[in-house]
């Protein structure tokens, strides 16, 4: 998994310096695009988390 994510940042930053230096608009959505974004992986991975800590006890 790590390696997946690893691949998928390193490509991220490759393609930014490539639209960068081109001077293309980023097709990203803007930050709080992005950190909504975030949220919801963190929410999708917690709920599992919280069960499974909750049934431990």
């Amino acid at each position: 998994m790590w390696g997946s994510m690893i691949l998928a940042l390193g490509t991220g930053i490759a393609i930014g310096i490539v639209f960068q230096s081109l001077r293309i608009p980023s097709p990203a959505p803007p930050f709080l695009g992005l950190l909504g974004l975030f949220g919801m992986f963190l929410g999708q991975r917690l709920i599992p988390w919280i069960k499974l800590w909750l049934s431990s006890k």
